[in-house]
């Protein structure tokens, strides 16, 4: 995450998630085996030769698309399959949700066998939501914070997308929160990735200008949905974020997110940052 008062223009802006690093490490191997989609949704257990129970292993922070398209390679189906089962598949979702399942495809391991379908599978993972994300924690959670219980949601994905470990999720969730109450905007270069539709590390002062409800450095509040699909810690974090009076925060190095309350020691945070990316890059 980057902030920056007005007028200040920087060439690059630091964006370091557990989500963006994986990206960048399966990338490198998938382009040398000349792949194109990354394999969101890991198929294991049964063979060609034998009717064994498999499994679909669905790792936190993935984007909607990425599980619809994952979702049609392990099944075996038509490109596109699973994104139009959608319309069909009759999910319990939020009526905030508009029909839309992002956020609700929740990170787990599912049983998968000759009569899974694109349908059934998407159902398990909304119901397996509304079981972990549902009742009154998650209200109780939210009442105080002045947001919804989906907005709620759009936090925890934000916060998976920004953190690795469960104490920056709950610092990250403060900084969310605390920018929301101050009527700041987020400036979160994770949701900005969300509207390009990409996972990177850097962004630029003309992505920031970007036309899109997802652009929370032109546009104050929460992104109109949730960003991705988090999972069980992501979402204790923005139940029960942090105490801490934090705006500002970026990861230097691997291991060590630094937040503040003050622009200055940020920049100089992002310095480090960009001192420690120059060296390994």
């Amino acid at each position: 995450m980057m902030n920056e008062p007005p007028g200040v223009r920087p060439g690059r802006r630091p964006r370091l998630t557990r989500r963006g690093r994986a990206v960048l490490l399966v990338t490198a191997v998938l382009v040398a085996a000349a792949v194109v989609l990354v394999p969101v949704l890991l198929l294991t257990g049964g063979s060609d030769n034998e009717e064994k129970p498999s499994t679909l292993v669905v790792p936190e922070g993935r984007r909607a698309t990425q599980v619809y398209a994952s979702v049609d390679q392990a099944l075996k189906k038509p490109s596109g399959t699973t994104r139009k089962a959608v319309a069909t598949a009759h999910l319990t979702l939020p009526q905030a949700a508009r029909g839309n399942p992002e956020g609700y495809l929740f990170p787990a391991t599912y049983p998968v066998d000759s009569s899974t379908t694109p349908a059934s599978l998407l159902s398990h993972m909304v119901n397996t939501a509304n079981q972990r994300f549902g009742g009154e924690r998650v209200s109780a959670g939210a009442r105080p914070a002045g947001v919804t219980d989906y907005q709620t949601v759009t936090i925890a994905s934000i916060v998976q997308a920004e953190a690795a470990t469960a104490d920056d999720m709950a610092k990250v969730a403060r900084v969310v929160h605390n920018r929301l109450n101050l009527g700041m905007p987020l400036q979160m270069d994770s949701t900005l990735n969300y509207a390009l539709n990409r996972s990177t590390l850097d962004t630029t002062h003309q992505d920031t200008k970007t036309d899109s409800p997802y652009n929370t450095y032109e546009r104050k509040g929460l992104p109109p949905t949730p960003i991705g699909n988090p999972g069980e810690e992501a979402m204790n974090a923005a139940v029960n974020p942090s105490r801490g009076d934090w705006l500002y925060f970026v990861t230097v190095k691997a291991g060590d997110t630094r937040f503040t309350n003050k622009y200055a020691e940020h920049r100089k945070n992002v310095e480090e940052f960009n001192r420690n990316r120059a060296k390994s890059g």
